[in-house]
């Protein structure tokens, strides 16, 4: 009888083995597939993007950490945008092709602009973690984001520049290239004017083909008190030629500048500047304390994208968990009615429109270093 017992586990252990083997999507029915769609490659590749990718690896290790959802741990597909909207869209069509049940991305407005159309029409909820202009959502009811929006973002730049430092005229300068530049710059514009205070004038760029002493020159003859310049890390090399030519209006910016490639760039010599941002290790909540002492290592300078990315896939995770389904129907429904939901970015509660409620913090540039200034509320 026991020789018979052994014989009957052999079999069973070796049946095991090449089932794992041979038929490894046995196994994989096991797992909830999610897609994580940012640049890899391309010029969108140094920035936030980086930051994004490794927001949404810590976020799959945390909940697969905590034994995944309905038994079933977070399978993550990463593909490559190729720091293109096109590239955006094909990424979107591979994450559908390969069954997802979520998407988390992009990172640049333009990029999720060209994703959430794809997720939209093959009705797979979608996340961005940092995507801030205001026609993202509007796309359709299957995306959210997690990330305060260019509206909010542009009105507080503007009350800041008009009640925090007293200005009166300011210039913008835009990345005609970039649905994110064009959109905050246009927000803050009509805040800045709503408060009284005067746009002398917007000066023109695109990445493709960029002029940026030329840029600083027509600023310089426009004589603002404040110049607005909402892009990446670029603005770091526009600042740069600002100050070569001596012109001394503030340079403000929003959340585009916190990155590690804005300082490397320039933003390490900029004597006084402001931007706006989503989220600073400064913040004192559990849940941020967490975040930070589990996943800082030496040397790491954490910004607002990665924790943005985390909070995403945790979202994703509390949705499934509440729909007690991997119905993508079910779970974009769980989304949708999302409560006090307590992220590492603050508490996320979604409006109808599926923006989430939320405060910014003003981060203040001097000499180099940036320090946490103030939160606003909505």
């Amino acid at each position: 009888m026991k020789k018979c017992l052994m014989s009957f586990l052999s079999v069973t252990a070796l049946f095991l083995a090449c089932t794992l083997t041979y038929c490894p999507f046995l196994w994989a029915a096991e797992t909830i597939k999610i897609a994580s769609i940012y640049a890899h490659t391309g010029v969108a590749a140094d920035a936030s993007n980086n930051s994004s990718i490794m927001g949404v690896r810590n976020g799959v290790k945390e909940v697969n950490s905590r034994g995944g959802i309905l038994g079933r741990r977070f399978e993550l597909i990463e593909i490559d945008n190729m720091s293109t909207p096109i590239g955006s869209k094909v990424a979107a069509e591979k994450a559908i092709a390969k069954g997802v049940t979520a998407i988390i991305g992009a990172d640049w407005s333009s990029h999720t602009l060209a994703v959430a159309p794809v997720a939209q029409a093959n009705k797979t909820p979608l996340i961005t973690n940092i995507s801030t202009n205001e026609g993202v959502t509007k796309i359709g009811d299957y995306i959210f984001r997690v990330c305060f929006t260019d509206a909010f973002q542009g009105k507080v730049m503007a009350k800041f520049a008009r009640e925090d430092l007293n200005a009166s005229t300011a210039v913008m300068i835009v990345d005609l290239t970039s649905d994110y530049s064009i959109g905050l710059a246009r927000d803050f514009k009509a805040h800045f004017e709503q408060l009284g205070g005067t746009v002398a004038g917007q000066v023109d760029y695109t990445l493709k083909a960029p002029d940026f002493e030329r840029v600083a020159v027509q600023v310089k003859a426009l004589r603002p008190q404040v110049v607005f310049i909402p892009s990446y890390d670029e603005s770091a090399l526009i600042i740069k030629h600002l100050m070569g030519l001596g012109v001394k209006a503030i340079p403000l910016g929003g959340d585009g500048w916190e990155s590690e490639r804005f300082f490397e760039r320039g933003g390490r010599d900029i004597h006084k500047g402001y931007y706006s941002t989503h989220w600073t290790e400064e913040v004192s909540s559990q849940e941020s304390k967490r975040f930070v002492k589990r996943y800082k290592q030496k040397g790491k300078v954490f910004v607002a994208a990665e924790a943005l990315a985390y909070d995403a896939v945790l979202l994703l995770a509390d949705a499934i968990k509440h729909s007690g389904s991997i119905d993508r129907v079910k779970i974009r429904d769980a989304l949708a009615a999302t409560k006090g939901f307590q992220g590492v970015t603050g508490t996320i509660s979604f409006t109808p429109q599926r923006d989430p409620i939320k405060s910014a913090v003003i981060i203040e540039v001097k000499d180099g270093k940036p320090r946490y200034l103030k939160s606003v509320l909505p």
